[in-house]
C-alpha cells in the first residue's frame, strides 16, 4: 500500500476493524518514511462472468435497478430493494467464489424477491426464466399457491395450542 502523501511503497497497520456491514475492513496505516497516518477499507473482490463472457465487477445497484423494474407499481420501496440487493450479496458471497455467472446471480435473486412481493417475483421470473407461454406463467402461479397454502398451513399449526394444554389466562 502506497503512503498517499510521500508515496512510499510501504505502511504500517495501527487498527483494524470491520464495517458495520461486515464486507469489508477498515484499516488505520501509519507510513513508517513520513509519520502519517491514513485510512483504508479493504473488501474480497467478487467479479460476474456475463453470458457474452465479458467479466465486471459485482454491483448491489445493477441489482436494484433491475428489480426495480419488475416492482414497478407495486408497493415495494427503494429500502426494501436495498435489502434484497443486499441478501443476494450475502448469498452469493457464502458460496466463496470470486467470479459468479450472471445467471447464479439471477437464481440468487428470486428466493428473496418471492417474498418480498409475489406479483413482481412472477414478472421477473417471466423474463429471467423467458417464460414462453401462459403454461409457464400458470406452473409458476400453482408453485407460488402451493407454497403459499403450505406456509399458511405451518403457521396456523404453530399458533394453534398443544392437545390437553389449557390457554393460560394473565394474572396481575
Amino acid at each position: 500500500m502506497f503512503c498517499p502523501f510521500c508515496r512510499h511503497p510501504d505502511s504500517r497497520v495501527v487498527d483494524s476493524r470491520t464495517s458495520d456491514d461486515g464486507l469489508s475492513i477498515r484499516r488505520r496505516r501509519q507510513c513508517p518514511e513520513c509519520g502519517r497516518r491514513f485510512s483504508t477499507t479493504e473488501t474480497a473482490s467478487l467479479n460476474i462472468i456475463k453470458r457474452s463472457g465479458v467479466v465486471e465487477p459485482f454491483s448491489r445497484e445493477k441489482i436494484v435497478s433491475g428489480v426495480r423494474k419488475a416492482c414497478q407499481g407495486r408497493p415495494v420501496t427503494d429500502s426494501d430493494l436495498a435489502m434484497l440487493a443486499q441478501k443476494v450479496e450475502e448469498t452469493i458471497r457464502q458460496t466463496g467464489a470470486s467470479q459468479v455467472d450472471a445467471n447464479d446471480i439471477g437464481l440468487a435473486i428470486l428466493p428473496p424477491l418471492r417474498d418480498l412481493d409475489e406479483v413482481a417475483y412472477l414478472r421477473f421470473a417471466s423474463v429471467y426464466q423467458g417464460f414462453d407461454s401462459l403454461d409457464d406463467f400458470e406452473t409458476a402461479i400453482t408453485q407460488l399457491r402451493t407454497e403459499h397454502t403450505n406456509r399458511s398451513q405451518t403457521r396456523t399449526t404453530e399458533d394453534a395450542p398443544s392437545v390437553g394444554t389449557a390457554p393460560t389466562a394473565n394474572q396481575p
